[in-house]
């Protein structure tokens, strides 16, 4: 009976499994208007998405379906042909969403820029009996569109975002909305679908790794470098060169990432992006200075020295602080897989307690020559010339 039931279970199980896995298949949908018949449709690999399409070859036209599941209603979405490109920029889409009146509006629209409010305009080539629905928890865009240079392989994107009144506003820039492109072929139903994301996701992956190794790694070791090691005597000048090279390589590497960055600032915007954008400005500035600033640097016994002193303290300690700070900003945005932000996290309370360990043993070495000094000019004092020990009469 125990086996017989286990079986039964198993079954049960099979078939749900089957069931769900149906149900979420292109094949296995059917349409509210019967009317509506496509000759093949793809199960998209990422944003619950499904293309359904008919090619007519002797029109170099193809009659599209793209429907997403699991939007609201408080939502756009969009498919789009990029005749230049396998990217965002170069676009021309097909955009819908609910207005606030409660009826579907669905037009076209040519994405210029990554900042795109994907505003009305026409494409570079024809499309026809453009309309959109919502049903339950989907959307679905109808059209017919004329294939670029009569090529049934095409670059096609789609995409949702929040919408704001009857505005489209800025989609995620992270996860799966920047792996929603492929390259398509309508005639054959094979796709290619891009391994690692677009370009601009690649920039920032190189922007984040260069700046978060110069201004938040290796700069806190040279400050480290120069603050602990000096103490050593037989450390001198040593500490200075370690120094020197471990904020110039840093300060270069972190050009770079800056540089790579103006790109990525100027096609985003918002409060997030600015704010880590003006920060990351500021440190460039300041480090500049900073770097700039040793070619002005004062003899040990100069009577400036101590005040250069104190504008190198604060300029690099501030640069320190702001860069950490700004690291983080740059993981929010970029939102990378989880273990990156640990790993950092990691090596700053790393080198956290590394630096805890050697202020303590800093003070203990300066306080202790403190007393030495203290010592040494007690006993001075009393075997001197001037002390108990001097010659009578002298």
């Amino acid at each position: 009976m125990a086996t017989i039931f286990k079986s039964v279970l198993l079954f049960c199980v099979l078939i749900s499994l089957f069931l769900s896995s149906s149900a979420q298949s292109c094949s296995s949908y059917t349409f509210s208007d019967k009317n509506r018949a496509f000759s093949k449709c793809s199960d998209l690999p990422v944003l619950n998405s499904f293309l359904y399409w008919t090619y007519n070859p002797s029109s170099g036209t193809v009659d599209i379906a793209y429907r997403r599941t699991g939007v609201s209603s408080s939502r756009w979405v969009a498919w789009a042909i990029n005749p230049k490109g396998l990217q965002m920029v170069g676009s021309q889409a097909l955009v819908a969403y609910q207005q606030s009146n409660g009826t579907m509006y669905a037009y076209t629209s040519s994405v210029d820029s990554y900042t795109t409010t994907l505003s009305q305009s026409s494409l570079s080539f024809s499309v026809s009996n453009l309309s959109a629905e919502l049903q339950s928890n989907e959307m679905i865009i109808f059209a017919t569109v004329e294939l670029p240079n009569n090529s049934t392989t095409v670059n096609h994107l789609w995409q949702d975002g929040p919408l704001s009144g009857n505005s489209p506003q800025s989609h995620v820039t992270t996860g799966n909305n920047v792996l929603s492109l492929e390259t398509f072929d309508f005639s054959s139903g094979q796709s290619t679908a891009s391994s690692g994301g677009n370009s601009r996701t690649r920039r920032k992956n190189v922007h984040g790794v260069l700046n978060a190794v110069s201004w938040g790694i290796l700069l806190p070791i040279g400050a480290m470098i120069a603050r602990y090691l000096k103490v050593f005597k037989s450390a001198d000048p040593a500490w200075f060169y370690l120094h020197i090279v471990c904020q110039t390589s840093a300060y270069i590497v972190g050009v770079a990432g800056w540089g790579t960055g103006l790109k990525l600032g100027s096609d985003s915007s918002g409060v997030q992006y600015d704010a880590h954008r003006n920060i990351g400005i500021t440190l460039f500035v300041l480090g500049t200075v900073q770097v700039f600033a040793l070619l002005l640097r004062p003899q040990k016994d100069h009577k400036y020295r101590f005040h250069w002193n104190i504008y190198h303290y604060a300029v690099g300690y501030s640069v320190i602080i702001l860069s950490i700070i700004n690291i983080f900003k740059g993981f929010d945005i970029l939102d990378p897989e989880k273990k990156w932000k640990r790993a950092y996290i990691g090596i700053i309370i790393f080198l956290g307690i590394v630096a805890l360990i050697l202020e303590a043993i800093t003070w203990f070495i300066v306080l202790k020559r403190k007393r030495s000094k203290v010592t040494e000019k007690s006993n001075h004092g009393v075997h001197g010339v001037n002390g108990y020990g001097a010659t009578p009469g002298v």
